[in-house]
């Protein structure tokens, strides 16, 4: 018989239940991943210009007041996204770990899509936001988190 490369069980497992199994480092991660993008989420939804300006530096004052409204919209929607996201990553968090993996596989294709879709439809900073460099460094961070998270710990979890 042929060894599977992966068992797609510990991607999706048939029981979504609060057992994790892979490396307790992915684990952690998880949480500080899930506290940033709440954190994140919540500073495009509540700041003023949407973080638009004061955080990606988009020159919003070369806008019109129209156009202005329309990127600060964006962003502020851009949050309530990253809100959910980050509400579904606390619910997993806290009661379903077994769907960690799976959470890594969204996290690398979001930011893989992010990367693409800034190559694809660039637009003029004033500076280079973070969120432009945390795509290089969350594509293989994530890819690493999912390999970890995979990995079966062979010491007793503790929930």
């Amino acid at each position: 018989m042929e060894k599977k490369l992966m068992n797609i069980s510990l991607i999706l497992p048939k029981i979504v239940d609060n057992n994790y199994r892979g490396q307790n480092i992915a684990k952690y991660f998880f949480y500080v991943l899930t506290v940033i993008t709440v954190v994140r989420s919540c500073i495009h939804l509540l700041s003023p210009d949407g973080g638009a300006e004061s955080i990606a530096t988009i020159p919003l004052t070369n806008y019109s007041e129209q156009a202005s409204q329309s990127v600060i919209l964006t962003f502020a929607l851009w949050g309530l996204s990253q809100l959910i996201i980050g509400l579904f990553y606390t619910i997993v968090a806290l009661r379903y770990k077994s769907l960690l993996p799976l959470m890594y596989i969204f996290l690398c294709f979001e930011y893989t899509m992010r990367l693409v879709l800034s190559i694809i439809k660039p637009i003029i900073t004033e500076g280079t936001a973070p969120g432009s460099i945390a795509n290089y460094i969350m594509i293989p961070l994530g890819i690493l988190l999912f390999l970890l998270s995979i990995n079966e710990n062979k010491e007793k979890q503790i929930i």
